[in-house]
């Protein structure tokens, strides 16, 4: 619980005991026991550095690869708006805002004869891409980044490189209560029509592999890597999720309000009235099975967060 007393003046806007749901794709969720929303660089510098230290933040984007759990979340939400979603294009480079949308980078670049055409497909924000190493197409965030500019729990800004996030496969060592201000991409030029033309036909090839028209966020879980039970290597991820499920029949599986998509086994839909208890136990379940069958540990690529009832 936080007091009104333990919050720093600020211009922007700050609502206690706010209820997550609607701002995740899932639309699950418990409450936070706040939620942010700063009106400028130097309000959210300000209300962080006089946070009390013991109180958690998590920063949050739109919620396209997430599920927060039924008991909600100990900490203070931190989510940006417009003033940090602003795209500059400066040759080969492109600086985004933590909130600008994935896909817009990717159009607003390919405008420019700049491609970043790959992210066209990948939901959420810069943000949210460079703390999971978001990727698509054989390719990932870390391929095209530069730089970021995080603010520190402390309040400190500093800049950070790719050596210093480790990237690996959908992860990086981004620290947890890090807040992502913006970030540096490097691209290719080329012409913009061949870029869009690539781009629309990824486009297509989503709509229609993809519950897109469902209530859900992105892939459950991660191509495997490293070893089977067995010990034999796999490092290549040419072993998918979605073939693992499916050979384990569990597309189209439900529990509560929960399913296994139809359309795309590797993707966790809200049928109905989903908690988010509902969709991590069938995501578990789904575990549990490919392991007995395959024996090959699947691992989670979305986030879960909050007090688990599990």
């Amino acid at each position: 619980m936080v007091f009104p007393e333990q919050l720093p003046e600020s211009k922007g806007l700050f609502f206690s005991q706010k209820k997550l749901a609607d701002l995740t794709w899932l639309r699950v969720g418990g409450t936070a026991d706040g939620l942010f929303l700063p009106s400028d660089l130097e309000d959210l510098v300000h209300f962080v550095s006089n946070l009390d230290p013991d109180i958690d933040l998590f920063p949050l984007g739109v919620g396209s690869n997430l599920i927060i759990r039924d008991r909600g979340i100990a900490a203070i939400v931190i989510r940006l708006g417009r003033k940090f979603n602003q795209i500059r294009i400066d040759g080969k480079a492109v600086t985004a805002g933590a909130a600008a949308l994935v896909s817009h980078v990717a159009r607003k670049s390919a405008e420019q004869g700049l491609d970043l055409g790959f992210l066209r497909t990948i939901p959420g924000t810069i943000g949210g891409a460079l703390r999971m190493n978001a990727g698509c197409y054989g390719r990932s965030f870390s391929d095209v980044f530069q730089s970021a500019k995080i603010i520190s729990r402390s309040g400190e800004i500093t800049s950070i490189d790719a050596q210093e996030l480790n990237f690996g496969y959908r992860q990086s060592v981004l620290p947890a209560d890090a807040i992502v201000l913006e970030v540096k991409l490097k691209g290719k030029f080329d012409d913009p029509y061949a870029i869009k033309n690539r781009m629309d036909i990824q486009i297509n090839k989503r709509n229609k592999t993809q519950p897109i028209k469902e209530c859900c966020a992105g892939s459950v879980f991660r191509n495997p890597s490293g070893s089977s039970s067995t010990g034999e290597p796999n490092d290549s991820h040419s072993l998918k999720a979605w073939k693992l499920i499916d050979d384990v029949g569990m597309r189209g599986e439900k529990l509560g309000g929960a399913q296994i998509s139809e359309i795309h086994p590797n993707f966790l839909i809200n049928a109905g009235n989903a908690t988010a208890d509902d969709l991590e136990r069938l995501g578990n379940k789904v575990r549990d099975r490919v392991y007995d069958f395959h024996g090959i540990d699947l691992q989670w690529e979305i986030l879960r967060v909050g007090r688990s009832m599990i």
